[in-house]
């Protein structure tokens, strides 16, 4: 019979998903949730729980907690920056609060578990993992490789999550030129409907009309900017809680951008000229 280790999985999530959009991979909460059941499979574990920290109310975390906690991951919101306004910053609060609750997890359900799985690369977690082994439990650091803090690579072994992402996520494949005119079109297409582009609606339209995933739709979008196709801009909303969003204007003057929006053009400045105009 074989004997599966109890495991359970505390994860940085702020500090991954940075670490592979550097290395030009977005993470989703579905391909995070996969590698740690692949990784408990391959090394026959019981992992009974993962917890996961991070600042929801991040513009690309949005929706993703309700995602994570579809898939039983336990989530923690906590609020680091406000990305709108300089009205306060928590710096590592999203560390500190995962090691309180590591250790307390320690000291009270002590038999509960003998693993613990930490994924993650930042070094200020070393305390946390001597403390662990010194209660004799087993802990193992997961990162993406060329970003784990040398004093963690001790606790490391050859799992890689940049590795799996590049081998397991077919999506690395994609080629955002492929949607470029009708990515445009749909842009553009919004701009005359809507009063302002929002990135969020922008994002949501061109994923269900091109058929692609966030990841992919993203990918599209950071091309568009890098070629001066797209700009962006932050917008005064009164209406909206925070009072302004961040929003999406097509470069007209773009050979690609008039091109691809062809009878579209003349509206689609009178409508980017009307917005400018009254703010």
């Amino acid at each position: 019979m074989i004997t599966m280790t109890k495991a359970i999985a505390f994860v940085d999530y702020e500090n991954i998903w940075t670490s592979l959009l550097e290395r030009g991979y977005e993470l989703t909460p579905e391909q995070l949730v996969q590698y740690l059941q692949t990784y408990a499979q391959k090394n026959t574990l019981d992992l009974q729980a993962i917890y996961l920290y991070a600042n929801f109310d991040r513009e690309e975390f949005w929706r993703t907690q309700t995602t994570f906690e579809k898939t039983n991951v336990f989530t923690r919101h906590v609020f680091s920056k406000n990305n709108y306004a300089s009205t306060g910053l928590r710096r590592n609060a999203a560390d500190l609060e995962l090691m309180l609750e590591a250790q307390e997890i320690l000291l009270t359900r002590t038999a509960t578990f003998d693993l613990f799985l930490l994924i993650t690369g930042d070094g200020d977690f070393l305390s946390l993992l001597r403390k662990i082994r010194a209660w004799g439990k087993d802990v193992q650091v997961i990162g993406v490789g060329g970003s784990v803090h040398h004093s963690l690579q001790p606790y490391c072994e050859e799992d890689d999550l940049l590795e799996w992402v590049f081998h397991e996520n077919p999506e690395a494949e994609y080629q955002p030129q492929t949607d470029l005119e009708r990515g445009v079109q749909i842009i553009g297409s919004l701009q005359i409907r809507l009063p302002y582009v929002a990135s969020t609606k922008a994002r949501a339209a061109l994923a269900e009309l091109l058929g692609r995933s966030i990841p992919q739709v993203k990918e599209l979008i950071r091309y568009l900017l890098k070629e001066n196709m797209l700009s962006e801009k932050e917008h005064l909303d009164s209406n909206l809680k925070i009072g302004k969003t961040k929003i999406y204007l097509l470069n007209q003057k773009h050979k690609k951008v008039r091109e691809a929006l062809g009878p579209m053009l003349d509206e689609v400045s009178q409508r980017q000229l009307k917005l400018i105009s009254e703010e």
